[in-house]
């Protein structure tokens, strides 16, 4: 314990949290829910986050920076493995690694590589078993069992989305904080401009609204911003893989594009809480998925080893 503790000063801790596990675990569910606001988008395909997202809770003497991080998985593209190099790099810089568990899907626990880095950390590790809610016992036995074999801790159990076994966790994590002044003024929330975000909310209604491949091959980049407007102006370009997808994403006459504009217009609303006139577009980005050029003008990190296209 600390001197100042001991003495009934108040002593800040801030730190680092890393929201790491496989795809469609509830890491996004889980963010938000700590935050109380809506910061990470959320759908019920996997793979749906592709950056690290950094919210931040503040309460009393401490200053959580929590990271949302991409599924980890076994990368099949480049666009993956730029997904998989946000995740373990979170990993690395992290105070604290929480790993979640989907107590739906007993069998899947995190890749060989990643659970040895895990491994090495495991001080700092914090394994807790989400969506209880909706699993079998014998499915959370069986993740608690893997836990405590692998890193020889017990796991919490959690639901996000009921807002079951949260406080138990955050406790948990507060006590593994190191000591040290706040990373950010108080009352920040995020890290993002807002910029990112009015482009993962367009992103997430495609997501909702289109199926198969098509919401994987988009990515959202906001062209231009215009915040002293009334409504704000914001256009935004929906890139697609192929022809044939920006077909699908218009519909016919405009019609599924109109419905997208409407839908997304309305969660940027909420989320700024401004009039927005939103001009949206669809263009052609012929294979941006494996190509180095397309990630970097498309604003996502591109693995050093990627050797130009692919």
């Amino acid at each position: 314990m600390q001197i100042e503790e001991a003495m009934g000063v108040a002593v800040t801790r801030s730190g680092v949290v890393a929201l790491v596990g496989r795809p469609n675990t509830g890491k996004s569910t889980l963010l938000n829910a700590f935050l109380g606001e809506k910061l990470s988008i959320v759908t019920a395909r996997p793979q749906t986050t592709r950056e690290a997202v950094r919210g931040i809770l503040t309460e009393g003497a401490t200053q959580i920076v929590f990271v949302d991080t991409p599924g980890l998985l076994e990368p099949q593209y480049l666009l993956q493995r730029s997904m998989h190099m946000e995740a373990t790099a979170a990993l690395a810089d992290a105070d604290v690694l929480l790993l979640l568990l989907d107590a739906t899907r007993p069998g899947e626990v995190p890749p060989a590589d990643t659970t040895a880095a895990l491994r090495g950390r495991r001080d700092a590790l914090i394994v807790a078993i989400n969506k209880i809610d909706a699993g079998r016992s014998d499915a959370l036995r069986a993740h608690e069992m893997w836990a405590a074999r692998e890193f020889g801790c017990a796991a919490l159990y959690i639901s996000a989305a009921h807002d079951q076994g949260l406080d138990v966790l955050l406790e948990r994590v507060r006590a593994q904080l190191p000591p040290g002044p706040f990373l950010y003024p108080e009352d920040d929330l995020a890290v993002r401009p807002v910029r990112f975000f009015v482009a993962e909310l367009i992103r997430e209604t495609v997501f909702e609204m289109y199926e198969q491949e098509v919401p994987y091959a988009t990515a959202v980049l906001i062209e231009e911003y215009r915040e002293a407007e009334d409504p704000v102006y914001i256009r935004a370009v929906i890139h697609v893989e192929r022809n044939s997808q920006k077909g699908i994403l218009i519909g016919a006459a405009g019609a599924r594009m109109k419905e997208l504009g409407v839908r997304a217009r309305e969660k940027i609303e909420a989320f700024t809480g401004s009039r927005v006139f939103l001009d949206l577009w669809v263009k052609t980005l012929a294979g941006w998925r494996s190509k180095a050029q397309s990630l970097k003008y498309l604003g996502y990190p591109v693995p050093p080893d990627s050797g130009g296209d692919v």
